[in-house]
């Protein structure tokens, strides 16, 4: 889907009382793990699509806990420039997400070099760097479920992936090697 072919858009309005926190706070982090933006001062927006909307049980529910609720409203434009504002705040902070993920995997690369030259081949470092791959490839694949416009980063992203699982698989194979030595490694 690009820009051009936007879905259409829902305004969720959670009310929340202020005491105790714990009950508005869940919402929000819902809210933001399934991809909502804020839209204005209690207003959150999403694409009015499955990938999204099927949470918003979960969001009701967290609200209701709370001895609050939660309104969902079709959001209609009366001018070109209207969902465009939802739209443009949605993809920024998609784009912001991207960029941090990107920027993950540049650490975790980076982590695997300062390995290879401090020549720490050991399985507990090799189990805490696939702990460390795996909920990269997590985020991934979360952020894929919302990358709605098909934003260029996201290819970008997969890239850095690969080379991240490339990077561990390469340690991986060090790792082996220096605590099984004469074992044939494939």
């Amino acid at each position: 889907m690009t820009p051009d072919t936007s879905p259409g858009w829902l305004l969720v309005i959670p009310r929340v009382p202020a005491e105790p926190s714990r009950h508005r706070v869940a919402v929000w982090r819902e809210l933001r793990r399934v991809g909502a933006v804020p839209a204005a001062s209690g207003a959150w927006t999403i694409p009015d699509l499955p990938a999204f909307t099927e949470s918003l049980t979960v969001v009701r529910s967290l609200a209701e806990a709370g001895g609050g609720s939660v309104a969902v409203l079709a959001a209609t434009s009366y001018g070109e420039d209207d969902v465009a504002v939802l739209r443009d705040a949605f993809t920024a902070a998609r784009v912001d997400e991207w960029n941090e993920f990107v920027a993950d995997c540049g650490k975790f690369d980076a982590e695997i070099d300062r390995e290879v030259q401090k020549q720490k081949f050991t399985f507990g470092e090799l189990e805490e760097e696939e702990q460390s791959l795996e909920r990269l490839r997590r985020w991934y694949r979360d952020l894929l479920r919302r990358n709605v416009f098909e934003l260029d980063i996201a290819a970008e992203a997969a890239a850095r992936l690969e080379r991240a699982t490339a990077a561990l698989a390469a340690y991986s194979e060090r790792v082996f090697a220096a605590n099984l030595p004469g074992t044939i490694h494939g």
